[in-house]
């Protein structure tokens, strides 16, 4: 079989993934001799005794060296006769299943090892799940360490029965099941004489034959990743062509304007081309001006969805728990928006299987969801498109993955709806009242003031003949949120209600002061995006030694007593505002002085 062949080794830690490969690729003869000789002399100080260490082809890292465990994935690269290979070496440690997802999003057939002697472990089985998420169809179980078992034919049997068995709940196109033994290089290149009973092929023998054959749509579909414009001549839009073929003089739609042009010309390195077919990376130009920029996508066919709420599987890797209503950076294919999740459905039990309904994500879970976007993109199912069907989260905060998902199919739902334009709008209330729309948003610790501050300034605006309305956290509790807990996600959908209330508010033209506790800054940061420009943060800065002082209900005694749960300050955290717009210090300045101090920075 000729081609190149994309696959990955993965499986629990010290299941022998880093061994294996090392072995194959050193009895292949596929090392040069200098790697030779630096593998023998680094193997003397080794864990081995002497013994040639094969891992060590594979783990670069100081640190994997040290504690004998893959951290990072080791892509390497080679030839055989027959064809080309690149493998992602991936680690086994549960800390590191981040690592093994990037190894496994590339990969178009998985190795898994499994320790003949352990037989299937929470991690490899939760390794399979990831890649069958990601997409891999084509599977070869490598039952390793059989040296350790007596190469017994009656293990081997115990552990594939149970291998059969995990493989039912997942899609494959092609599924192997073998016995190797890494260290002593037993059917990694060739047949072992010690396990004469099993009769297929060897390991790097089935991964020259395999035929992999990655399904692709037919409907020519592609990201556009970049707009050239070197002179006020040209202007070509620039991408890689997930699926399908284009040529020139054919029409295209563009998504998600709707809007159609034909192909006036097509350009590949720099050259000009007739055609262009999946995997090339090509320069379109249109025989018209149109409105296409970076994450807009080229398609032939009118059926590829957009829309703006969609179903997901997704492997959370955050250290931080996933919670509903918590919004990331969504990067699909060339386009980055805002995501936020709404519904957990489920999380899997990587063991059992099993479908649980969660409170919230905890890293390495594998969960179902449904996702909300700040606007209309282009998407697709998974199976009908891997291009756009797969995804990452971005932690707002961290800027850090905080997971990756794929595309179950878009939800109609929201399709249905379309906001309506009033005649009578904002800016003509806000000119009827004489006044401009604002929310200040005052946050701060329980007992810091909020409230008092809130309340004072509402009887000065008054005064002025504003008109104005105050949104208090216990007040909003009692009525409009008082279906709602004081758990993280309860939190997050308090202050999202309160934000959206005050945002139709401000659409009446009024004034709207909100005191609010409000304790995350992701929570404040989703706030000031529902609002817009007339969010105006104002952080109530009071030490907590003074704001049990000032707690004339008890209510610190209580959570610091255990009787009063995820109470800010106590067994909650209270996230100080990096930027607000304005600081008041309770403790330092009077109550005139804050409030003279606030008209003072906002022009009403």
């Amino acid at each position: 079989m000729s081609g190149l062949l994309k696959f990955i080794t993965c499986g629990s830690v010290d299941d022998g993934k880093s061994t294996l490969i090392g072995h194959m690729l050193y009895d292949a003869k596929l090392i040069y001799a200098d790697q030779e000789n630096t593998l023998i002399l680094d193997s003397k100080v080794g864990r081995r005794a002497g013994a040639i260490d094969y891992s060590l082809l594979l783990d670069g890292l100081m640190a994997e060296r040290e504690q004998g465990i893959t951290i990072d994935v080791a892509y390497r690269y080679f030839n055989t006769e027959k064809r080309s290979f690149i493998v992602a070496d991936t680690p086994g440690h549960e800390e590191y299943t981040r690592n093994m997802a990037v190894g496994a999003s590339f990969a178009e057939l998985a190795v898994i090892l499994v320790d003949a002697s352990r037989g299937l472990s929470v991690q490899t089985r939760r390794h399979v799940r990831i890649c069958a998420l990601m997409g891999i169809r084509y599977f070869v179980f490598a039952v390793n360490k059989m040296d350790l078992v007596g190469y017994a034919e009656k293990a081997f049997r115990e552990i594939a029965y149970d291998i059969e068995k995990l493989m039912l709940d997942f899609p494959s196109d092609g599924l192997i099941i073998m016995p190797v033994s890494a260290t002593e290089g037993d059917n990694i290149t060739s047949h072992s004489p010690q396990m004469p009973w099993y009769q297929g092929k060897p390991l790097l023998t089935y991964l020259e034959d395999i035929n992999v054959t990655v399904k692709k749509g037919n409907i020519f579909v592609m990201p556009v990743q970049r707009v050239s414009r070197p002179d006020a001549d040209f202007r070509g839009f620039q991408g890689q062509i997930a699926q399908g073929n284009l040529c020139v003089g054919e029409k295209l739609t563009i998504l998600p304007s709707g809007e159609s042009a034909i192909v006036q010309l097509m350009l590949e390195a720099g050259r000009t081309v007739q055609e262009g077919v999946a995997g090339q990376a090509v320069t379109v130009v249109l025989d018209r001006e149109v409105d296409v920029s970076r994450g807009c996508v080229l398609t032939k066919g009118e059926k590829t969805p957009v829309c703006r709420l969609f179903r997901a599987d997704l492997l959370w890797m955050d250290d931080t728990e996933l919670v509903e209503g918590r919004s990331y950076f969504l990067k699909l294919g060339t386009k980055t928006t805002v995501a936020t999740i709404l519904n957990m459905h489920y999380r899997t039990d990587v063991n059992t299987g099993e479908k649980i309904p969660p409170k919230y994500g905890r890293k390495n879970d594998i969960l179902n969801c449904d996702i909300s976007l700040s606007e209309k993109i282009v998407l697709d199912s998974f199976e009908n498109c891997p291009e756009l069907g797969r995804f990452i989260l971005i932690n707002r905060v961290t800027n850090m993955t905080a997971a990756c998902g794929v595309v179950r199919h878009p939800l109609r739902r929201s399709d249905n709806l379309a906001w309506q334009n009033l005649d009578i709008t904002r800016e003509f209330r806000a000119k009827q009242l004489n006044q401009k729309p604002l929310t200040i948003w005052f946050t701060g610790l329980s007992g810091a003031g909020k409230s008092t501050i809130a309340n004072a300034l509402e009887k000065l605006l008054t005064s002025w003949g504003k008109h104005t309305i105050l949104l208090d956290g216990d007040n909003v509790r009692m009525g409009l949120n008082r279906d709602l807990g004081f758990s993280e996600r309860d939190r997050v959908e308090n202050i999202r209600r309160i934000a959206e209330t005050a945002r139709l508010m401000n659409d009446a033209g009024l004034i709207v002061l909100v005191a609010a506790i409000s304790p995350f800054s992701s929570d404040r940061r989703n706030a000031r995006e529902i609002i817009g420009d007339a969010f105006f943060e104002i952080f109530v800065d009071t030490s907590l030694e003074e704001c049990k002082r000032r707690d004339t209900k008890g209510l610190y005694e209580k959570a610091r007593e255990g009787s009063l749960v995820n109470f800010t300050g106590i067994d909650s955290p209270y996230e100080i505002p990096e930027k607000p717009e304005l600081t008041v210090y309770t403790e330092k300045e009077s109550l005139e002085v804050i409030v003279d101090k606030i008209v003072g920075e906002i022009d009403f």
